[in-house]
């Protein structure tokens, strides 16, 4: 664009432009936003994840603070200490809560879902199993053991078969042990009983355990965190 003269003859002030960094941002800012802002337009140039297709992190969990400390929110408390780790702020969207943080050299999207449990799979419309990194309690696994995996059932768990049933299961799971429930104890009564201190010392191993798999990949994180102590 050509300047204009000035009176005297010389060229006018040159109209300041953003820098690319700051570009940059605004469109981490509008993918945000379109993935997450209520709007039905999706972009489909993100191949189904966050902003320009990164991971997403989601740890699953029912809203309220009646839930917030029961061991069945486990998955919350892991995405809350991700967001502590790396600045992230949380957003109440339509169906979920979102905090955008940097692992690394990555970009990723931090969710909590608000449909409850059982109908987790709804939070997560646009996105595609392969983009998702889901953190969850396991009845399986010893009270807070972290182990690592990709793909495979629901093995009981609501939340884990809502998001097969709308996504399909080839997603990365980040999985805490609470044990099962004693004699005497269904298992709906165990997992909305307040969590164990083991379960609960294990978030921050859990947030090592996603950190791992954003950074270097799910085979490495397994390697790392399903090896066997003798």
């Amino acid at each position: 664009m050509r300047r204009r003269p000035s009176r005297s003859g010389r060229p006018g002030p040159r109209t300041r432009t953003s820098s690319p960094r700051g570009r940059e941002g605004l469109k981490l800012s509008r993918a945000f936003l379109d993935r997450f802002g209520g709007r039905d337009d999706r972009r489909e140039e993100d191949g189904g994840g966050g902003p320009s297709g990164s991971p997403v992190v989601v740890g699953l969990g029912n809203p309220g603070r009646s839930y917030s400390r029961t061991r069945h929110n486990v998955g919350f408390l892991v995405v809350e200490e991700l967001a502590r780790r790396h600045g992230g702020s949380w957003r109440a969207k339509k169906k979920a809560e979102a905090a955008p943080v940097s692992v690394g050299p990555k970009n990723v999207t931090l969710l909590k879902p608000t449909t409850y449990m059982n109908n987790s799979g709804a939070a997560l419309a646009g996105l595609t199993a392969q983009a998702l990194i889901v953190v969850h309690d396991d009845l399986d696994l010893p009270v807070g053991d972290v182990r690592v995996k990709v793909g495979g059932g629901a093995g009981g768990h609501n939340g884990l078969r809502s998001i097969i049933n709308d996504l399909g299961p080839d997603f990365t799971r980040v999985r805490i042990g609470i044990g099962r429930p004693p004699v005497g104890v269904t298992v709906t009564d165990h997992v909305l009983g307040r969590i164990d201190s083991a379960a609960r010392d294990a978030v921050p191993g859990a947030a090592d355990a996603v950190e791992a798999v954003v950074e270097s990949g799910p085979e490495w994180a397994m390697n790392r965190f399903n090896a066997r102590i003798p």
